[in-house]
């Protein structure tokens, strides 16, 4: 049968062979920002298993960035050589290998899952975090240290070093990382910011250090690849960001250059209430697509191939984003594409076990 999830799509010069991309998830496994043969597998098998883009996990642009002292980083020009290994084994496989460029903010300094996602101190291993203001994510935190204006100019000046990093890499799709309530979705939400200078109060002033992020990454990154940014809709929480200014801003990303929206939820502030389902978030990603033209990827307990199918069909959105269902099978593509009889290309190595 003919399918949409299996069609191609061109964004800029870039073309995905099918709308199905994996998510950036964190492993929790590097160390002092360093990738290794983890992230090589990890990634790897995911391109080997059909997948037409495959996003690293949040990359961090500075060591105080990180969420965990797991977690990857691009702020270091020795970080790249590992960077270019995984990439060239992701492009052999026919994948587009793309970044999730991040900063943690607020929700930085945290222990891996595994470890209970306890906030760590000094004697931990844990650092001093940063946020538009001085409120922590949860009450009985230590309270991060408020931007000023030199800590905004150096998150500025180390998105565009990274972005720099990232094209030496060989990533072919950049992602600017402003949902799930790190620093720039921080700045976002009147819940986290409470600023009362040019990045706090309005709409259009919360918004400013998303866009100046934009900018700085666009300085680095070529004009002819793409360029997503993911943001939370709603921060399904009273007096928060909300799916009206998601929309808002996204029509101003797009006047902006960017490419895709990346649509997911939540994340802002620890008394969200979140109605988790199927598709729960795929509504959010048709009204920004419909109301703005920009593409938009979907995502969020998406874990089956008729349902990802309809999204991509019905337009609610251009490109379908698989997490946790890409953990339970790296081999998302290949299945997919049985379970829409579909022919698609395997591995030379796997062909024998395809029928």
């Amino acid at each position: 049968m003919s399918s949409k999830l299996f069609s191609p799509l061109l964004i800029k010069n870039i073309t995905l062979k099918n709308r199905i991309a994996i998510s950036p998830m964190c492993q929790y496994s590097a160390i002092d920002g360093f990738a290794n043969d983890w992230h090589l597998v990890h990634l790897g098998s995911r391109a080997s298993g059909g997948a037409g883009l495959v996003i690293q996990e949040a990359t961090a642009v500075s060591p105080e960035g990180r969420i965990s002292p797991g977690d990857l980083g691009i702020w270091n020009d020795n970080q790249i050589e590992k960077y270019i290994q995984i990439n060239q084994f992701i492009e052999s496989q026919n994948a587009v290998p793309g970044i999730q460029l991040a900063h943690a903010g607020r929700k930085a300094s945290v222990s891996a899952p595994w470890e209970g996602n306890k906030k760590l101190d000094a004697t931990q291993g844990g650092w001093q975090t940063v946020a538009p203001s001085a409120i922590g994510y949860h009450d009985n935190e230590a309270s991060p240290v408020a931007l000023d204006a030199n800590g905004i100019q150096k998150v500025l000046s180390d998105f565009k070093s990274a972005t720099k990093r990232s094209v030496q890499a060989g990533f072919k799709v950049m992602e600017i990382h402003a949902a799930h309530g790190y620093l720039l979705h921080q700045f976002l939400s009147p819940l986290s910011n409470l600023r009362t200078d040019e990045y706090g109060g309005s709409f259009e002033n919360r918004i400013r250090f998303t866009l100046e992020v934009v900018a700085a990454v666009q300085t680095e990154w070529p004009k002819d690849l793409p360029l997503f940014v993911r943001i939370s809709a709603t921060d399904w929480a009273d007096g928060g960001w909300n799916a009206e200014e998601s929309v808002q801003l996204s029509k101003i990303l797009k006047e902006k250059g960017v490419d895709l929206i990346d649509v997911s939820s939540g994340g802002a502030v620890s008394h969200q209430q979140i109605p988790l389902g199927p598709n729960y978030q795929v509504p959010f990603a048709e009204r920004i697509k419909k109301e703005t033209g920009i593409l938009t990827g979907a995502v969020g307990l998406i874990t089956e191939a008729h349902q990802a199918e309809e999204i991509v069909a019905s337009g609610k959105a251009d490109l379908v984003l698989f997490a946790r269902e890409s953990l339970r099978d790296p081999n998302l593509g290949l299945t997919f594409a049985h379970d829409l009889q579909v022919e698609t290309v395997w591995p030379k190595q796997y062909e024998r076990a395809k029928q």
